[in-house]
């Protein structure tokens, strides 16, 4: 019997991990399936679309740089997707319309946001760095969970006044001026793709961070960011994008398969070993 094809797009796409999340499901759950990377570029989008309206592959995650310039291929988006403009989760439903999901405003949620009591919450302040395509889903998963007072960094500004169109009631703030204001939030977010090669790192000024502060990388791999490893030594909360990605990815599973896979230490084991 012929193995159905996921897959997951974009550019690059070789540090993902999404196929061995995968796959491990689908052998887990006896699914004649496999899921693969396809590092394209922008003009090959239409030749994967095509695959996926012959049937060819049944479902496909999107990741940078393609979050929003998929959206004009589909027949339309739904639920969080429509919110944030913003579709990672890719599928055919009954009547053969093209359907974009977007599941990182649950991960976000079920990844960081769950376990913080709700009146601390509503108090928070937090500062989002990058205004790219992963940004929109944590303003919404934020705003979902009563966390609403949020700024907003990017180093083109422009970028952000972009997305203060969609979410009118962040503040945004020039990327030269944050480092000043950096004592006042209690969360710190990296949604930059600063990180993911050794050579990258912020050249503004953390210094001067809250002692209680909460830094969350949304990078995954390599598992510690130059960030990451700062505010680690200085013995703060911080966490990596792993979780956020374990859980975008089962919400994923489910809409394809229609299972809602188990996260088990074996799974979780075997992630971490492909991590740098």
């Amino acid at each position: 019997m012929k193995k159905i094809k996921f897959a997951i797009i974009g550019n690059p796409v070789s540090h993902s991990l999404s196929p061995i999340l995968h796959n491990y499901w689908f052998s887990k759950y006896n699914i004649n399936a496999e899921y693969e990377l396809l590092d394209i570029d922008e003009n090959e989008i239409k030749n994967v679309i095509k695959r996926v309206k012959n049937k060819e592959i049944k479902g496909i995650n999107v990741t940078l740089p393609y979050k929003q310039l998929i959206i004009p291929f589909l027949t339309k988006t739904v639920n969080d997707a429509n919110e944030t403009h913003s579709v990672n989760t890719i599928m055919m439903d009954d009547s053969d319309n093209l359907i974009g999901e977007n599941t990182d405003v649950f991960g976000f949620q079920a990844a960081f946001l769950k376990s913080i009591p709700n009146k601390e919450k509503k108090n928070m302040k937090v500062l989002i760095l990058g205004a790219g395509g992963v940004a929109p889903s944590i303003i919404l998963a934020l705003i979902k969970s009563n966390i609403l007072k949020i700024s907003l960094t990017n180093r083109t500004y422009e970028k952000s006044l972009f997305i203060k169109k969609k979410f009118k009631t962040i503040d945004v703030v020039k990327w030269e001026d944050f480092s000043k204001d950096i004592s006042k939030f209690d969360i710190i977010i990296n949604a930059t793709s600063l990180g993911l090669h050794p050579s990258d790192e912020f050249k503004n000024d953390f210094s001067n961070f809250k002692k209680s502060v909460i830094y969350i990388d949304t990078i995954y791999n390599p598992s510690q960011t130059k960030m990451f490893k700062y505010f680690k030594s200085k013995n703060i909360r911080s966490f990596n994008g792993l979780n956020m990605f374990i859980y975008q990815g089962q919400k994923a599973f489910y809409l394809w398969n229609k299972i809602n896979p188990e996260v088990d230490d074996e799974l979780l084991e075997l992630l971490e070993l492909k991590l740098n």
